[in-house]
Order: C-alpha cells, then sequence, then structure tokens
C-alpha cells in the first residue's frame, strides 16, 4: 500500500464565529485524537510549527531534529460549545509537561511541550492555566507559551492517523508513556 504524502491545504475557519488553537504536545497522532473527539471542536489538523519559516516542511525534516519545528495540532473550535480553558484541560492532561523535549518513549526537540496562542486573550489564560498547573508538580514545567506562526500541514498519511486505525493506539503501543484517550 503507497501512502500519499502530498501535504493538505492549510486549516481554515467554516465559520466566523470559531477561533484557531494550537497545541504541541509530544506525538501529535494521540494529541489530534484528543481533540477530535472533544465537543465543539470542529476541525483538526497535524503539522509542524514553531521552527525555521522556510518554505514547505516535511517528517523527515522534522526528525532530523534541524528545522526546530514541533509536532503540533491545529484546530478549530466552535468557544459557545468549548471554552479555550477547556481546550487547555485537556492539553495538560494529554502529556506530563515537566518533560523537556520529550514525552515518554519520543525523545527531541519537534516532541517539546507548546502552547501557540492566537490572540492576546489565549495568551493570557495560557499563562494562567501553566502557572496554575505549576502547583502540581514538584520538577518544572518545560512548556513554552509562543505565538503562533507560520503551520505547516503534515503529510496525508499523518491526518486523522489514530481515528482512521481504531484501536491502534492501545494494541500497537504507539503512545507509549502518554495518555491516550483511545
Amino acid at each position: 500500500m503507497s501512502k500519499d504524502k502530498s501535504i493538505p491545504s492549510l486549516i481554515q475557519l467554516t465559520r466566523p464565529d470559531t477561533e484557531l488553537a494550537t497545541f504541541a504536545a509530544g506525538c501529535f497522532w494521540s494529541v489530534e485524537l484528543v481533540y477530535q473527539r472533544k465537543e465543539g471542536v470542529i476541525q483538526t489538523q497535524v503539522g509542524y510549527t514553531g521552527g525555521r519559516d522556510n518554505g514547505q516542511v516535511s517528517y523527515e525534516d522534522v526528525c532530523s531534529g534541524t528545522t526546530g519545528h514541533a509536532e503540533a495540532v491545529r484546530l478549530e473550535f466552535d468557544p459557545k460549545v468549548v471554552s479555550y480553558d477547556d481546550l487547555l484541560a485537556a492539553f495538560w492532561d494529554k502529556h506530563n509537561p515537566t518533560q523537556g523535549n520529550r514525552q515518554g518513549n519520543d525523545i527531541g526537540s519537534q516532541y517539546r511541550s507548546v502552547v501557540f496562542y492566537h490572540s492576546e486573550k489565549q495568551r493570557e489564560l495560557a499563562e494562567a492555566s501553566k502557572a496554575e498547573k505549576q502547583k502540581h508538580y514538584d520538577q518544572p514545567i518545560t512548556t513554552e507559551i509562543k505565538p503562533a506562526g507560520n503551520f505547516y500541514p503534515a503529510e496525508v498519511y499523518h491526518q486523522q492517523y489514530l481515528e482512521n486505525r481504531t484501536g491502534q493506539c492501545a494494541s500497537k503501543g504507539c503512545c507509549d508513556n502518554i495518555r491516550c484517550y483511545g
């Protein structure tokens, strides 16, 4: 079976009353699955962000560790149905934010923890939630909070990867040491 490696188009808002959010918390497959199943999330897309802006970025480029990009999930959500605070809570619950440049067995800067904010309000909420979450950890939280920049969609075969492979997470161990909501 050949994999379609073409790059999908960038996620676009489908309605004027929706917003974007972008999170990096380790392997983007399992992070995307959490948000796909969250009421109020309209669409998700995995990709690469937070690195050098050099046109197009591939999975191989990011895995090399030389681009500075993180595996991330960009999502469109309806703030009347799910608040940004709720999305942040899912983010914090999904991974261990004290592990710098890794999540479980996934090691490298592409697996770092980052909240990429799209507005000043999102930045404020992210900073406040990080400060609150720090009270629950003995180790410092390494999560970065940065402005959202260019987002490079991952190859088609990465999109909705776990959603399209029912039971993959539990049976294949793809999300070692990361809570998987599959």
